[in-house]
């Protein structure tokens, strides 16, 4: 099976329970890649047999310990190169994702080595996320879903998850991002930074 495949159903199954402990179905997975579920079937089946998932049918999707390790690897190189990007390209944290897609394929251990390096190995990138080290290691600050936030709640905004570009535009122009911090007012209003409270964009609540 191609390499790229097998990443990108691995590091599928690893997001899916980053934040939250709830397993990942089979319909999620197809859902979240845009495939039939047959094909999605097929695939966790492959993937099985080469000890990578652990699966039993209508049953949950789960990465088995040499899974998750070959997940963590391909996620160490993606939020590596987005946070080279940012930092030594200047992109914006809304344009690298889709360039870290093809470049976590392609570039070398070596070069990767030497990113990290010259980084100053970073434990989070752009977006917050934690970038696994070389063992496959990540550390997690304790965390609360802005959607689960009650009012009068403050707290630094650890991670923004990195799907829409348009809402990460969306909250970086109301000062919403990494490192600031927000206190809820209201079920769609946040006060940010102590000073002017915003009106929160659209799925900003399961996002943030």
């Amino acid at each position: 099976m191609p390499s790229a495949a097998v990443d990108d159903y691995l590091k599928t199954i690893y997001h899916h329970t980053e934040w939250q402990p709830v397993a990942m179905t089979s319909s999620q997975l197809a859902a979240e890649l845009a495939l039939a579920p047959s094909t999605v079937t097929e695939m966790v089946q492959k993937l099985a047999a080469q000890g990578l998932v652990s699966h039993r049918p209508y049953g949950p999707v789960s990465l088995t310990p040499a899974g998750e390790k070959r997940a963590a690897e391909i996620i160490r190189r993606h939020r590596l190169i987005e946070t080279w990007l940012v930092r030594e390209f200047g992109y914006a944290w809304d344009e690298v994702h889709d360039e870290a897609e093809v470049l976590e394929h392609t570039i070398s251990d070596r070069l990767l080595a030497g990113i990290d390096e010259r980084l100053g190995h970073p434990r989070y990138d752009p977006h917050g996320d934690a970038i696994p080290d070389a063992d496959g290691h990540v550390h997690r600050e304790p965390f609360v879903l802005l959607g689960d936030a009650r009012v009068d709640h403050t707290g630094r905004v650890l991670r923004v998850s990195d799907r829409d570009p348009g809402l990460l535009r969306a909250l970086e122009s109301r000062g919403i991002d990494v490192g600031h911090t927000v206190t809820v007012t209201g079920r769609e209003t946040v006060r940010v930074d102590g000073g002017t409270t915003v009106e929160l964009p659209p799925a900003a609540a399961a996002a943030v």
